[in-house]
């Protein structure tokens, strides 16, 4: 009896039940040589028909819809207010029961992906700031082993060794810091001071800021052409300086000796768009959707003898998110990559 609904099922069983019955009947009169005419046969069939049709459907409907109204109490129990929650007779039930019985186990099963997919997610991530924090740690510890060992003091060894586990407490102190700035991000606790800011003169300070490393690789930093009037954005001036300084110092890391970074401003209605570009060798596409994750690096070994966190990008992300605006990228191997962010005009 699957699909049917429980009026076909007592509608079916009804003609069975008083098929049988009144031949039974009827035989049993005949055998007794009680006279009956067509007119009483009838009627006694079609009274006998719909007497049967009652008592099934009525059984049916209580037998039924009180296991349906289970299985619902059961589903619902966590998220629905039983009291709220009715059985429409006049419908097709079992088949309503069996589509909401399909769409809560999909529902169901989207939350267990979704956990899978967070629970990995945690895993990596914990994994992560493992071997992020073991460097630096192993490094420290080799250092002071060494010193305590008999080069303390020699004085061609211990400032040399001790400059350098500054060197990796350095690296401790800013991973922890852009650790507790995600955190703070993500749990909503990190408010933004915005105001009107020229984001032409604050790009110019950052270009300032990062030419002395720049010049090491004889890199050249510029705006693609003179702005000779400001541009006004709704922005925190601080965040907006970080996501320029982490964008210019991962276009200085992974760009090529020689080679130009060129920073230019669109005016798009009602935002501005600022795009840092360089010349580099560029990011495979399967790199770009997760190139904002926390710790994601393209080139694992390469990212981390080039120093860093890993984590900022995925900063990058949240200032400009936490701005209520959208941060980019495309690129092409061999022709150099172009990040990209918009700003409110203010």
């Amino acid at each position: 009896m699957t699909g049917r609904s429980p009026s076909k099922v007592a509608l079916f069983t009804a003609i069975v039940v008083s098929t049988v019955c009144i031949f039974l009947v009827v035989g049993t009169l005949l055998l007794f040589h009680v006279p009956l005419d067509l007119f009483q046969i009838t009627s006694f069939s079609i009274l006998f028909f719909f007497a049967s049709w009652l008592v099934i459907h009525k059984s049916l409907q209580r037998f039924i819809y009180d296991k349906i109204k289970l299985i619902f109490r059961n589903m619902h129990s966590l998220s629905v207010d039983r009291n709220a929650f009715k059985l429409d007779m006049s419908k097709d039930v079992l088949g309503d029961v069996n589509k909401e019985v399909v769409d809560w186990a999909e529902d169901r099963m989207a939350e267990i992906e979704d956990l899978r997919e967070k629970e990995n997610f945690r895993k990596e991530f914990v994994g992560n700031v493992a071997h992020e924090l073991k460097t630096p740690i192993f490094s420290i510890q080799g250092y002071i082993l060494t010193l305590l060992e008999g080069a303390l003091e020699d004085p061609n060894f211990n400032r040399k060794f001790l400059l350098k586990a500054a060197k990796s407490v350095d690296r401790m102190t800013m991973l922890i810091e852009d650790l507790d700035t995600i955190t703070q991000f993500e749990s909503g606790n990190l408010q933004l001071e915005r105001e009107k800011s020229d984001i032409v003169e604050l790009t110019k300070e950052v270009i300032e800021q990062r030419e002395e490393e720049a010049k090491l690789k004889n890199i050249t930093i510029s705006l693609s052409k003179n702005y000779d009037k400001p541009i006004f954005v709704d922005a925190d001036s601080f965040r907006i300086s970080q996501v320029l300084i982490n964008l210019i110092n991962n276009s200085i890391k992974y760009g090529s000796i020689d080679g130009n970074i060129i920073i230019r401003f669109f005016d798009m209605d009602e935002r501005i768009l600022v795009e840092v570009e360089d010349d580099g060798p560029g990011i495979d596409e399967e790199h770009i959707p997760r190139l904002f994750e926390r710790f994601y690096r393209v080139d694992k070994s390469r990212s981390r003898h080039q120093g860093g966190t890993g984590l900022g990008l995925a900063i990058c992300k949240h200032i400009i998110e936490g701005h209520e605006q959208s941060i980019s990228v495309r690129s092409e191997v061999g022709k150099g990559s172009v990040f990209s962010f918009t700003l409110a005009k203010a």
